[in-house]
């Protein structure tokens, strides 16, 4: 099969590689769609540490049903199907409890770290367990399909932040993740939602998805500004998707007392956390890891239209393409936001 393979750091190339076999529990895709994420452009170049050469990267992905193990039960050939980017073990405390982004064997799909490595989707076929794929809608296209797993990652950020409906929020970013959490929080019921960023670009796009205002400031001016739209009070909730030491504090200045600031973005490992403030003003600092069994909740969410993708996506490409597509995201290219491959183009 044709493969993109991160053979070295910043080098791509389509590679021919075996056809992967299923395992008794798994399930052979035939992917027809994989968008690249913003951890794949950080393993790309190194900087995660989580994308060790050789591999083929890839997680946010869906297609049909190629072949099935021999235990498998629940899916044939042919099944139009998606995949949870976690593969979880099922046994352990935290599986047996529901909290399968918390397994203490926990693996991502194109992911390699160290501590193991599992092959992606950037290829015409991906094996996965069946524990973790679920069935598609027949009106969800396999391009939108391909962001449900950051639709998910989205709505589990808004449920660990335990929104009751009502609550004012602030989104930091407006990034893939932003963007989709602000309309998370709009799908739960905030009765305001403001997204916060300094590309004027993105901020349109946070319009259009819903936002009731936004705002292209960032640091003291965005303090400023929040506490000017609250009254002086603060947001009920920041749902903060970059993760920098600039966006954390702001977002803990921003929040009202006795409020959250959940953090979904991570891009640097270790911030300084202003402690007085958070102990003084009791202000919940509530991390999100990935998703949760949301799939099904987003799927439904994608299928109604209270989440919309479209605008998010800004080109489907044949997997040979993905070499100049990671170069021009890794650079910065500004505008844009969700590339889907897919290996069928061309093939």
């Amino acid at each position: 099969m044709n493969a993109l393979l991160l053979s070295e750091y910043k080098h791509l190339a389509v590679t021919t590689l075996p056809v992967p076999v299923p395992a008794p529990t798994d399930i052979l895709v035939q992917v027809a769609a994989c968008g690249i994420c913003g951890s794949d452009v950080h393993g790309f170049d190194g900087t995660s540490g989580r994308r060790i050469p050789p591999l083929v990267m890839g997680h946010e992905a869906a297609g049909v049903v190629a072949a099935v193990g021999s235990e498998v039960s629940k899916f044939v050939v042919g099944d139009r199907v998606t995949f949870d980017s976690t593969v979880y073990c099922g046994v352990c405390a935290f599986c047996r409890k529901g909290e399968i982004n918390l397994c203490d064997d926990r693996q991502v799909v194109g992911v390699s770290c160290g501590d193991y490595s599992r092959a992606g989707a950037f290829a015409e076929y991906v094996a996965v367990p069946e524990r973790i794929v679920y069935k598609l809608p027949d009106t969800l296209g396999f391009a939108e399909a391909a962001m449900l797993e950051a639709v998910s990652v989205a709505l589990h950020a808004v449920a660990v932040s335990k929104l009751e409906g009502g609550e004012t929020a602030l989104v930091i970013g407006a990034g893939m993740i932003g963007l989709l959490t602000l309309q998370a929080a709009r799908a739960v019921g905030c009765s305001r939602v403001f997204v916060a960023d300094i590309d004027a670009t993105r901020l349109k796009s946070a319009a259009e998805l819903g936002a009731d205002k936004t705002l292209l400031l960032s640091g003291a001016e965005l303090t400023k500004e929040i506490l000017n739209l609250t009254g002086g009070r603060g947001v009920d909730v920041v749902l903060e998707a970059v993760g920098r030491n600039e966006t954390i504090a702001t977002a803990i200045d921003s929040v009202r007392k006795g409020g959250t600031v959940t953090l979904i973005g991570n891009i640097t490992p270790q911030v300084n956390l202003p402690l007085q403030k958070v102990v003084s003003r009791q202000i919940r600092l509530q991390g999100s890891c990935a998703s949760c069994g949301e799939y099904p909740e987003a799927m439904k969410l994608m299928t109604s239209g209270e989440i919309r993708v479209d605008k998010l996506i800004t080109a489907v490409a044949p997997l040979s393409d993905g070499p100049s597509w990671f170069d021009r995201l890794h650079s910065g290219e500004p505008n844009l936001m969700k590339i889907v491959l897919d290996p069928r183009i061309g093939a």
